[in-house]
């Protein structure tokens, strides 16, 4: 259920649906023997301009990712950091989503499916909050949720979460 190597990933995207919607960032934070060894955010550049509501979310402009990768580049350098580790996310369904689809557009073949979920370790182990949302459990285990909604920003809140659960679950 907990395990000390893993890659944790998060995505910001123009939308909901892998189907609808781009990959506009890649966020990944590699963990080794439970200390940070690596971090990378590469932006990807959309086929069309970001809308309002994607800027406001997430802060991410237009000018920002005209200079990103392309998608099969970023896919690519997410690849080679991830290394073949476990992946981690919050809400790893959306995430392991838009990598399995993107994965498969490029690469023809998909994600793993065996990723890591901290929303389901929260669902489990924390019983005293009103919802299971990375920005709810930041502020239950009192961590800094600043500059939320950008990658590599979640990826660290998303540690520090599974950080907590973990405590718990080893009864501290």
């Amino acid at each position: 259920m907990f395990d000390d190597n893993f890659v944790i990933v998060d995505l910001e995207t123009t939308g909901l649906s892998p189907q609808n919607s781009e990959i506009i960032e890649i966020g990944a934070i590699k963990v080794k023997n439970n200390k940070v060894v690596d971090k990378m955010d590469v932006f990807v550049k959309p086929s069309r301009p970001l809308s309002y509501f994607t800027t406001k979310l997430t802060g991410i402009t237009n000018e920002m990712v005209d200079e990103g990768l392309s998608l099969k580049e970023a896919l690519n350098v997410f690849v080679e950091f991830s290394d073949g580790m476990r992946l981690m996310a919050h809400n790893a369904k959306f995430d392991m989503g838009f990598l399995d689809t993107y994965m498969k557009k490029v690469f023809g073949t998909g994600a793993p499916n065996n990723a890591l979920d901290t929303l389901v370790l929260s669902r489990i182990f924390v019983k005293d909050v009103p919802n299971h949302k990375l920005g709810t459990l930041a502020n239950y285990f009192n961590i800094d949720y600043s500059g939320a909604h950008r990658s590599l920003r979640d990826c660290e809140i998303t540690l520090g979460v599974y950080n907590e659960i973990r405590k718990i679950y080893e009864g501290r």
